[in-house]
């Protein structure tokens, strides 16, 4: 059986020989593909931030150093560690080297505060915390600071600190409550032998869309199922080495992490290109000097990037689009929620490429599609991934009608960490996860999502289809 994190929910012994039968799971973790990307690709660029790049070889040399430094502070395997950095490439370094180091990173949104992430702290008995030293006005250390003085578990703070500042705190305790401040960039060391998890252990902890802010659900992801989401996916969008994906999601979000995202960037050696400012102007400097390829959006961001170049002449529009983003391919609109069709339809001519809709909640299942072709049928994206729609009883519908759609898988997870309750409501008695989400199914056997049950949201125009 598949091990994991307690209070994790295996995958049955059954699946488990099936999707190591069909080839989906093959027993290598995270860290360790990156140390093969890193012999494939070395000398090729795998991230850029502003004036910062990172090849392949520096990457992997950076994740090894700073695992050996956080294993050097006592970090010890299977211990939780709450991220909770920005679009920057330390977020990509740390989740790394924390896997190598065989803590299991709790990746946290940046935005969020002292109510949402003391939960996590508390929840996962997290024992590190590492963040920016402050953000955007809001201090992080401090929050960090006044988490571990009212709990026992936070004991290691580890901040990032802004370009031209130094910490105040050494590595030494600062606070009553025993608390290690260390600065983000001190966490370094020759690297040490390599550990040798499983690849059936749980790689990360990621944030559901399913609950409320105050509550967070956490989706555990093993090594063994996010690589095949990420590996799955970049063929399903033909990525290659000459792909260059702007990271304009937060980071740490299951879709830009892997439908295919950052990671899935990586795994064919392709350039990953990070922004903290999703902005039509920010994005749009960046495509065009960085020669993106791929991006990945939110609805709401899709809607301001055409709103922009809307705004244009039509000389100047075609203009910018011929030029400075005359090299983008694909762009996913991503999001657990239909966007506005008319969105999809307007935005390809004005970007001149191929628009994409994600549906793909952190759980699973991950549906790509062409988003600009009402009535295109969409499917899951493993050929083991197991559908089901069905009505208010839990009883199957028939192609056509509307229902909820359930779905079981290699990449879907089969319950929330240490939530017992939600797990009862949340998935049925043989493993399918309740999605939440509206759709149906064509006599073809796709897909169209029509809205969310759980918030009783509806598209604003016609279905858009998965």
């Amino acid at each position: 059986m598949t091990s994991m994190l307690d209070g994790c929910t295996p995958w049955p012994e059954g699946f488990v020989d099936r999707y190591w039968a069909a080839g989906h799971w093959r027993g290598t973790t995270l860290d360790s593909l990156l140390r093969g990307w890193a012999l494939e690709y070395g000398p090729r660029t795998a991230l850029v931030a502003g004036g910062t790049r990172l090849t392949y070889a520096a990457l992997n040399r950076r994740v090894d150093r700073m695992a050996a430094g956080f294993r050097l502070l006592a970090l010890r395997p299977g211990q939780r560690v709450v991220v909770q950095l920005p679009n920057v490439p330390e977020f990509v370094v740390t989740v790394f080297a924390l896997m190598r180091a065989g803590a299991v990173p709790v990746v946290c949104p940046v935005s969020h505060r002292a109510p949402e992430v003391s939960h996590l702290v508390q929840l996962t008995q997290a024992v590190g915390y590492v963040g920016p030293a402050a953000y955007e006005g809001f201090d992080h250390t401090a929050m960090a600071a006044d988490i571990a003085a009212r709990g026992p578990f936070l004991r290691r703070v580890f901040t990032l600190e802004a370009p031209g500042t130094s910490s105040p705190y050494g590595g030494y305790t600062t606070d009553p409550s025993g608390c290690h401040y260390f600065p983000l960039g001190s966490v370094d060391a020759p690297p040490a032998p390599a550990l040798a998890p499983s690849a059936g252990q749980v790689a990360f902890l990621l944030l559901s869309a399913g609950a409320d802010d105050a509550s967070p659900l956490l989706v555990p992801r093993t090594h063994n199922d996010f690589a095949y989401q990420v590996e799955a996916c970049a063929g399903a969008v033909s990525l290659t080495e000459d792909d260059v994906y702007l990271a304009a999601l937060p980071a740490g979000s299951g879709l830009a992490l892997g439908s295919p995202g950052v990671i899935g960037t990586l795994s064919v050696g392709g350039t990953v290109v990070l922004t903290e400012d999703p902005t039509p102007a920010a994005c749009f400097e960046a495509i065009d000097r960085e020669r993106v390829t791929v991006t990945s959006v939110a609805p709401a961001v899709a809607r301001h990037w055409l709103e922009a170049l809307e705004a244009l002449e039509p000389v100047e529009a075609l203009e910018a689009s011929r030029a400075g983003l005359g090299g983008l391919r694909l762009v996913q609109i991503c999001g657990n929620a239909p966007p506005h069709p008319a969105t999809a339809e307007r935005l390809a001519p004005a970007l001149g490429c191929r628009i994409q809709q994600v549906f793909g909640p952190a759980e699973g299942p991950l549906v790509l599609t062409d988003a600009t072709v009402l009535g295109a049928e969409g499917r899951p994206l493993s050929p083991d991934d197991e559908i089901r729609i069905v009505d208010t009883d839990g009883k199957d519908v028939p192609d056509g009608e509307s229902g909820e759609l359930l779905a079981r898988g290699p990449y879907t997870v089969r319950g929330y960490y240490r939530a017992p309750e939600h797990n009862a409501r949340s998935f049925t008695g043989d493993g399918f996860f309740r999605t939440g989400a509206l759709a149906h199914r064509t006599a073809g056997g796709g897909l169209v999502v029509t809205g969310s049950r759980r918030t009783g949201q509806q598209p604003a125009e016609a279905a858009s289809t998965l």
